[in-house]
């Protein structure tokens, strides 16, 4: 907009546009922006580090099984001076742990094949070639660790070939390391079918995407979660044929996610995140001029406090409670205001009116926002950032059914690296 095009503008909306100028800057605090799109603070408005008032201290405990155990005997009284003898009686008054890793080396085994004169009939005998010989020379271990290193402290390449090198003494080519992927991709994408399998049938289920670079195209890392299965799912799309072909045709009681369309009626019912919205409830008080959004944000906080409690209340409690947050949010639906934010947060509330108390009928089943898939995503944008995407997109699908194998194992407290070499096995 030039100077023409304000000096066309009538007083009232030259004025409305020096109000919208004037807004700040939307937040993870206040909207449904991510936390990495936020500025930092400045230092003096910091928080500082260390451990608060009252925190109380947490001290490493003893190991359950040491593996060796060095004793240290007084030898001389500090009082007279006198030795002490060593086989006079002692009192254990304190254990302490040193804890150290023994240098890591590769742990080699040179297969030698023979070969010999048969003494019956002289014919040349040879011993079966070992399977080394014709696949590749690193053991599961050592897939094992590269597969953790890239997927789950995002390493790169190149990286990970330093760190080999480095701290091993272990000398592998990048080639090898993605080689180390190609291979092991086929045991990961069987246990991810089965962690799909699961999902279709389950009960209740909640999804979520982000940005990532695919192929140097703007593509999106989907996940999807139930109780028992996480399943992660790359794709070029962000529209909801990413969720119809993820569930091949199945619908689930409840689905849950945030307002975005290709996430909507993919359910018989729907639960909407309250943390997006509270968010814009917060930026509507912030910068708006009616005191509507603070009604709003006293109600969602009602309704958090339902969910974080569900639990504990009888059926009949839950009911009640429900309908007398049904009946406030109609009339605050309902109320007449004069500001720009709150009417539009009232109509983002009203799209989504009937998708905001679904964790009221399914206690401890669902949740009332999707922090849950959130959490689950976080891996992947650290990942994002850090090596800006993937070259291909099998490179993507294979990390995703890395991820679906291990996150699903964590659900039962599975360890990470314990898992890849089991599936590795």
């Amino acid at each position: 907009m030039d100077r023409t095009d304000l000096q066309r503008l009538s007083k009232d909306e030259l004025i409305e546009l020096v109000i919208q100028l004037q807004r700040p800057d939307k937040t993870s605090r206040n909207s449904s922006k991510p936390p990495s799109t936020d500025k930092k603070e400045k230092r003096e408005n910091s928080r500082p580090g260390g451990a608060k008032p009252g925190h109380e201290p947490h001290n490493r405990r003893l190991a359950d099984n040491p593996d060796e155990f060095r004793d240290h005997r007084p030898t001389r009284c500090d009082l007279c001076g006198g030795s002490v003898s060593p086989n006079a009686d002692m009192e254990l008054i304190g254990e302490y742990d040193e804890i150290e890793i023994p240098p890591v080396k590769p742990y080699v085994v040179r297969h030698r094949r023979l070969a010999c004169r048969c003494a019956h009939c002289g014919a040349g005998v040879k011993a079966p070639a070992p399977k080394v010989a014709t696949t590749t020379p690193f053991g599961l271990r050592i897939h094992a660790l590269a597969i953790y290193l890239k997927g789950f402290q995002a390493l790169s390449y190149e990286r990970l070939r330093f760190l080999f090198r480095d701290a091993f003494g272990l000398i592998v080519s990048e080639g090898a390391l993605m080689n180390m992927f190609i291979r092991s991709h086929a045991g990961f994408k069987i246990e991810a079918d089965k962690a799909k399998g699961v999902l279709r049938d389950a009960k209740v289920v909640a999804s979520d995407e982000t940005g990532v670079r695919i192929e140097g195209t703007n593509s999106y890392h989907w996940v999807f979660h139930c109780k028992d299965a996480v399943v992660h799912q790359p794709d070029y799309s962000r529209a909801a044929r990413v969720v119809e072909e993820t569930m091949s045709g199945r619908v689930p009681e409840v689905w849950i996610s945030d307002r975005y369309s290709a996430q909507q009626k993919h359910g018989a019912r729907h639960q909407t995140c309250l943390a997006h919205l509270a968010r814009d409830t917060a930026f509507a008080l912030e910068h708006g001029s009616d005191d509507l959004p603070l009604h709003f944000k006293l109600w969602f906080g009602k309704a958090f406090d339902l969910a974080r409690d569900i639990a504990s209340f009888k059926a009949s409690t839950i009911a009640s409670k429900k309908r007398e947050l049904e009946k406030q949010l109609a009339a605050l639906l309902a109320a007449a205001t004069g500001c720009d934010l709150a009417r539009e947060l009232q109509a983002k509330i009203r799209r989504a009116q009937n998708q905001l108390l679904t964790f009221c009928d399914y206690p401890g089943e669902v949740e009332a926002t999707n922090n849950g898939s959130e959490r689950k995503l976080r891996p992947c944008v650290i990942q994002r950032k850090v090596t800006n995407g993937y070259r291909a997109m099998w490179a993507a699908k294979a990390e995703a059914d890395v991820r679906t194998t291990v996150d699903t194992a964590r659900l039962n407290g599975a360890n990470p690296f314990q898992t890849i070499l089991d599936t590795l096995a």
